[in-house]
């Protein structure tokens, strides 16, 4: 059973105040009545989060907190004591940052991005805003073109800084911006290159084969639409192609030559014009 994460387990036995699960070791853990909308049968799989309640008893909830162990997120500060932090992550009982735990002094209401953990003195599900004890321990192995999960950190001269798969650190420079972009998203990315120090240059655009066919489909589309021509060629500015077609003016030139190539378009002076 995983303290702080989604865990598959087996309805044991029941009883009035709720249901007690188990792992495959035996391990129980009570699952409160209110988050049941019906008597589960003995046997039964049920998917829920375990944590520990307000007397770091292990406990089960049905509900979906915003983040588990292992995962970097940006959450919101509810509460400031004596103690720490408490963040609201979704759950009835908040998350808490110790001190300790914080780079500088978090505020009430302010949205900081932390990294969870079990800590191992108290056996609690814990934050820290120190991330970067987690990140870049790996080094990555992933390959041009692969799909990774992007979760957007910090805004840079280069760019925009990024958590890797909640593992690494990574890069999408201004220019492989075709949409907008704000700190705290999470996005769907690929790998450009992984750098020598481990370090991951991403890129918006899927790198996959598809990718230079999809885009000519969305032009031929798009001066179709437009009555069969467009006044844009490839002596447009970077701008104007990323204005209208969300791309790098070089990959507008590749799919706008495959296009030609098909004898789809003709390309005149000032635009394209389709050929059928």
């Amino acid at each position: 059973m995983q303290l702080g994460r989604y865990n598959t387990l087996e309805v044991r036995r029941i009883v009035d105040f709720g249901a007690y699960l188990a792992d495959d070791e035996g391990n129980e853990v009570l699952l409160p009545s209110r988050y049941l909308t019906e008597v589960p049968k003995i046997g039964a799989k049920m998917d829920v989060f375990v944590y520990t309640d307000s007397e770091d008893r292990p406990v089960a909830t049905t509900e979906r907190p915003f983040a588990q162990v292992g995962e970097v997120a940006f959450l919101q500060v509810a509460e400031v004591n004596r103690i720490g932090a408490f963040l609201d992550w979704g759950l009835m009982k908040d998350l808490l940052v110790p001190y300790r735990e914080q780079k500088y002094d978090m505020k009430q209401g302010g949205v900081y991005p932390v990294y969870l953990f079990v800590d191992d003195a108290s056996g609690r599900v814990t934050a820290t805003a120190k991330i970067e004890k987690y990140l870049g321990n790996v080094f990555p192995t992933y390959r041009k073109g692969d799909k990774v999960k992007a979760l957007i950190l910090q805004h840079t001269e280069r760019g925009y800084k990024a958590v890797v798969d909640n593992l690494h650190y990574g890069m999408i420079y201004h220019n492989e911006l075709y949409r907008d972009v704000a700190i705290g998203n999470e996005l769907e990315a690929y790998v450009k290159q992984v750098r020598d120090n481990g370090k991951i240059d991403l890129t918006l655009n899927d790198y996959v084969t598809e990718r230079i066919p999809e885009l000519a489909h969305n032009i031929l589309g798009r001066i179709r639409a437009n009555g069969g021509y467009i006044q844009v060629t490839d002596r447009s500015t970077p701008e104007e192609i990323k204005q209208l077609f969300h791309c790098s003016k070089k990959d507008f030139k590749k799919a706008v030559g495959a296009l030609y190539k098909e004898h789809l378009i003709t390309i005149e002076e000032a635009g394209l014009r389709a050929s059928v």
